[in-house]
Parts: C-alpha cells; sequence; structure tokens
C-alpha cells in the first residue's frame, strides 16, 4: 500500500511492509496527486474535522486487537465448572452479531460530536472516576484491617483463640476463592509461564502473615501491626526501587516520610514500659524482643509480596492472587502449628463463630482492596495507606476498652490521618496549573502540521 503527503515541496512516499516500513523522498515539482489515493487529512477548524472517529473508538479498536488480549484469549484454561468457552463464546458472538451495526452507528455519531476538549475532558473523568474508586476500595481495606487487629484481640482475650488456630480457619473458607478463575476460564494456579513466580508471591504472602500472628504471642496487637506496617513500607519502597526500578515523587517521598514518622511515634514505650527502676527479666526482654523480630520479618515478606505482585499484574486476577495466598497458607500455617507444638481450641458458640467470621471477611476484604490497587499505585503508596489502620483500631479500643491513649500515640495517629489524607488529595485532586499545561501541549501536537 502506497500513500503520498505534500511536504515542503517534496513528495513523501511511504512502502509499508508486512515487517518494515521504508520512507523514500524526492523532490517533484509540481505535485501532482495520484488518483485512488486520499492525500489530505482534516485539520482543527477544517470542515469535517469533527467526524474523524473519537479517541474511545480508537482504544477500544486498540483493546479488540491488542497481542496481549489476543495471547490471552488463547491460552485461557479449557476446564470450567460453569461451562466450556467455546459455547460461551458462541453464544455472544450470536447475541452481539445482530446489533454490530448498530453499535458501530450509535459510536460513530457519538465521536462525530465532540471536539478536544470533549474528548480531553472525557478522558480526564474516566481517569478521575477510576481512581476514585481505587482509593475509596484502599480506604475501605484500611478500615478492614483495623477491625482485623480489634478481632484478634478479641479472639484471644476473650475465647481462648489462638492467632494462629484464625490465620488458618481464614485460608481454609478462602479457599473457595477458586471459583473465581474457574468462572472466568482461566487455570487457577497462573497462566503458564508466571506459575513459579505466582507461587513465590503466595509463599511470601503467607508467611508474612504467618509472622505477623506469631508475633501476637510475645507482643501487643497494636505494637506488632505497627511495627508490621512500617516495615511494609520503608521496605517496598525500597523493594520496588531495586526490582521494579519504580521511583517515587518528591511529594510521594515526603508524605511517606511523615507517615512513617508518626507510627514511629505509635511505638515510643509509655511510662509503665520504660520505668527503669523495676528489675528487667531477661524472659520477657526476649520475648519482647523475638516478637518485634517476627513483625519486622512479616514487613519484609509482605513487601516481597507487594513488589511480587505489581510484577504480575497484568497476568495474574485477584481472584488467582486470593487463591494462591489460601492454598499456601493451608500449607504453611499447619507447619507453623506443628513446629512451634502450639495447640488450638474450638470455637465454642455462636459468638465466637460469628467473630471468627467477621474476622475472615474482614481479611477478603483488605485483600481485594490492596491487591486491586496495586494495579495501579505503587506498592508503597499501596502500604502507606494502610497505615490508617493504626488509627482506626485505637479508635476502636477505645470504644471498647475505655483506656486513655499516651500523647505520643495521639500525635503519631494524627500525623497518620493526616500524611494519608495529604495523599488522597494530591492523587485524586492534582492541581489545575497542570492540567491546563498538559492541555496545551496537547492541543499544540494537534495544531502541528507534521504529526
Amino acid at each position: 500500500m502506497e500513500s503520498a503527503h505534500l511536504l515542503s515541496g517534496s513528495k513523501k512516499r511511504v512502502k509499508i511492509h508486512p515487517h518494515t516500513v521504508t520512507a523514500k523522498y524526492a523532490t517533484q515539482t509540481p505535485y501532482s496527486p495520484q488518483p485512488g489515493i486520499h492525500t489530505h487529512f482534516p485539520q482543527p477548524g477544517d470542515e469535517g474535522y469533527d467526524d474523524a472517529p473519537s479517541f474511545e473508538d480508537f482504544g477500544s479498536f486498540l483493546e479488540e486487537t491488542s497481542d496481549r488480549k489476543q495471547l490471552t484469549e488463547s491460552k485461557m484454561w479449557p476446564l470450567t465448572l460453569f461451562g466450556s468457552k467455546d459455547k460461551d463464546t458462541s453464544h455472544k458472538l450470536q447475541a452481539s452479531g445482530g446489533g454490530e451495526g448498530s453499535e458501530l452507528g450509535t459510536k460513530a455519531v457519538k465521536g462525530s460530536g465532540k471536539g478536544v476538549g470533549e474528548q480531553l475532558a472525557s478522558f480526564g473523568e474516566a481517569s478521575v472516576s477510576a481512581s476514585r474508586l481505587t482509593w475509596l476500595g484502599l480506604l475501605g481495606a484500611a478500615l478492614a484491617h483495623g477491625c482485623l487487629i480489634v478481632l484478634t484481640r478479641l479472639a484471644s482475650e476473650r475465647f481462648s483463640l489462638g492467632p494462629l488456630f484464625l490465620l488458618l480457619v481464614r485460608s481454609i473458607i478462602q479457599l473457595l476463592s477458586v471459583a473465581v478463575p474457574l468462572h472466568r476460564a482461566e487455570n487457577p494456579f497462573g497462566p503458564q509461564g508466571y506459575r513459579l513466580r505466582l507461587l513465590c508471591y503466595g509463599i511470601a504472602y503467607s508467611l508474612s502473615l504467618c509472622c505477623a500472628y506469631l508475633s501476637l504471642t510475645f507482643v501487643s496487637s497494636e505494637n506488632g501491626s505497627t511495627t508490621w506496617r512500617l516495615a511494609t513500607t520503608a521496605l517496598s519502597a525500597t523493594l520496588a526501587f531495586l526490582l521494579l526500578e519504580e521511583k517515587l515523587g518528591l511529594a510521594d517521598g515526603i508524605t511517606l516520610a511523615s507517615g512513617l514518622c508518626g507510627l514511629g511515634l505509635v511505638l515510643l514505650p509509655t511510662a509503665d514500659e520504660s520505668n527503669e527502676d523495676a528489675p528487667l527479666d531477661p524472659v520477657t526482654f526476649w520475648r519482647g524482643a523475638f516478637g518485634w523480630s517476627l513483625s519486622a520479618l512479616a514487613g519484609l515478606w509482605m513487601a516481597l509480596a507487594l513488589v511480587g505482585y505489581r510484577s504480575l499484574k497484568d497476568r495474574v486476577g485477584v481472584g488467582t492472587a486470593l487463591f494462591t495466598v489460601s492454598w499456601t497458607g493451608c500449607l504453611l500455617t499447619p507447619a507453623t502449628l506443628i513446629l512451634l507444638q502450639e495447640g488450638w481450641s474450638w470455637p465454642i458458640g455462636l459468638p465466637a463463630w460469628g467473630l471468627v467470621l467477621g474476622l475472615v471477611a474482614c481479611s477478603i476484604a483488605a485483600f481485594l482492596g490492596m491487591t486491586h490497587a496495586l494495579t495501579r499505585l505503587h506498592p508503597a503508596l499501596v502500604s502507606a495507606s494502610q497505615s490508617l489502620e493504626v488509627p482506626v483500631a485505637m479508635l476502636l479500643h477505645l470504644a471498647v476498652l475505655p483506656l486513655a491513649p499516651t500523647a505520643p500515640e495521639v500525635v503519631g495517629n494524627v500525623m497518620i490521618m493526616l500524611s494519608v489524607g495529604w495523599l488522597v488529595a494530591m492523587k485524586l485532586f492534582p492541581s489545575r496549573g497542570t492540567g491546563r499545561r498538559q492541555r496545551e501541549e496537547y492541543e499544540e501536537i494537534l495544531d502541528s502540521p507534521i504529526k
């Protein structure tokens, strides 16, 4: 296929080959267009410029013809509990065959009435809407994490349910998530070529949960969860830079640093814990040191898991990730119980089982919100937003156990809430100057004679 275009008195002949594109320039005056070849493209302000296909049509065309979609559809797992993939595909084709022409006509009419400004506005609205849903899911996940901290403490104090036993029940119930990849005709163990990386992600996530829940035996739930979150946020920023080469902006870095300072203030010992007159028990000291070490190790494993899923976000869905975490947890949690020779006690009574089911529901909600956000945001930003679980847990503890917090805890929690609020505001409400500058640059490109 050949096309001609008049550019500064030169004739440009472009020959397109299936694999290569070559261009030849030759000075020929005067220029005479070849018959049957369209040589003029409407420019902004010309008649017929708004009749060009809209960017939404072009995006849908790319989505339908992309190599990623073709490869994904060609490698889908053929077995499913809800019918075969071929039947579903043929049914969809038959259902959409009759209305194909009308849909194309509707798209053409939709795009014809839009100028550049309206299209840019629609793009901005779609992006802001997706960002709002992502951050709403993250804030819901932080709320669920705060509820998890309180429910785990209540289960341990009132019903004598060990943390590792709660983790085992949680992993067993979450195995039902296998229905999600099966319903989508996907292999629940991941696509071929990525199963080893997915396995490493599941092992890292499960080891993080085992270390975090085990640390609750030696330190309080508040100190354990705060240390876990602090280590996860700091290490995920470092590992994302080293392994994925994803950097944080200056404003994001400052916000993260302020959030980490708030977590550090929450971890400051109280007056009773720092009493130097009391004799130091070596057993108590080493138990506390072991608990703190387990919390920090849990943060390291969680940071590896977040970065690992960030690298798999285009290949592995959230349902497949949840099933991977569940079945690896079902293997590692009993091994940890056997290794530590820790027994368990079954929930007795309806309130105990209700608490366990509430804990499972909160864990699933927190996992879904975090994992979905990893497809769009930096792992450190995802972990930093979850720092909001610490103030949520403090408020819930005040409602259940009316204990007055110390001054460093109050200041630290306020710093955490301000840092997360500022982070959300920066992502959802960018400055008008930035948007105006991007719009002017885009219109300058459109107005340029060379495209």
